[in-house]
């Protein structure tokens, strides 16, 4: 089972279950549900993450093992996923390989769908592999100084990296460098089919300066919400419009 923080809510709404992204825990989307107060939350720590560090996983399907031992211990019987990058591609993952009766609906922000071709996964691989012995060789300053200057955070100002690599130094670097290659985009699967045929509601947002993602949103058969003037972390720099975007799905 995973860490996990609970906040009640209004009885027989469905719970709103917010997995974060790499390097982050659980308390990533507070800013966000504390604006959705009216719905009970549940803000994980995915494995290797947080309170969750002692949770190992060697893929997706470990990962989906503890999410469902984790909606159980709470009880959960009706929830919408809610997951930024990582965690949208662990939503992803969720939404289309479980099944899942309790799901209602999936929001994802910057979450890639998967790589189409083999070449691309065995270049995915090779950088993540490499990123990982980082993670478990160099100081996390170091390493997260030249994580937040990939070109998918361009759109981060000086002192907001700086203040993301401080951040993100409550991490524990091996800890982190085997939740990367569990999840690698180089070992999931490419989820565009079965997310045209999923069964429930699914929206996909991201921010108006995130140009990767903006243009994967357009391969979705899926309505996607463009969060304006944000980039790639787009509930981190503006958590009340992200929050007016999630309450507008809901209503739907």
């Amino acid at each position: 089972m995973l860490h996990a923080l609970a906040q009640p809510g209004r009885p027989g709404l469905p719970w709103l279950v917010f997995m974060h992204g790499f390097s982050g825990d659980a308390r990533e989307w507070q800013p966000v549900g504390g604006h959705l107060n009216d719905y009970p939350r549940l803000y994980i720590d995915l494995p290797g993450h947080g309170q969750s560090i002692g949770a190992e996983v060697g893929d997706f399907t470990g990962v989906r093992q503890l999410l469902r031992d984790t909606l159980k211990r709470y009880n959960i019987l009706s929830y919408w996923l809610i997951g930024y990058s990582m965690g949208g591609r662990i939503a992803m993952s969720w939404a289309c390989e479980e099944a899942a009766p309790g799901l209602r609906g999936m929001i994802v922000e910057g979450g890639h769908p998967g790589l189409t071709d083999e070449p691309t996964r065995q270049a995915r691989w090779l950088s993540d592999s490499d990123w990982a012995t980082r993670f478990c060789r160099q100081p996390l300053t170091q390493v997260f100084d030249a994580w937040y200057r990939q070109p998918v955070f361009a759109g981060l100002t000086p002192d907001a990296r700086r203040a993301l690599v401080a951040l993100r130094q409550e991490n524990n670097g091996p800890q982190l460098a085997k939740m990367l290659l569990a999840t690698s985009l180089a070992v999931q699967p490419d989820y565009r089919p079965a997310l045209r045929t999923l069964g429930v509601p699914f929206h996909y947002l991201c921010g108006e300066n995130d140009a990767k993602f903006a243009a994967l949103a357009d391969e979705l058969a899926a309505p996607h919400h463009i969060i304006h003037a944000v980039g790639h972390n787009a509930h981190r720099e503006d958590p009340e419009r992200v929050a007016a975007c999630l309450a507008h799905i809901l209503r739907l």
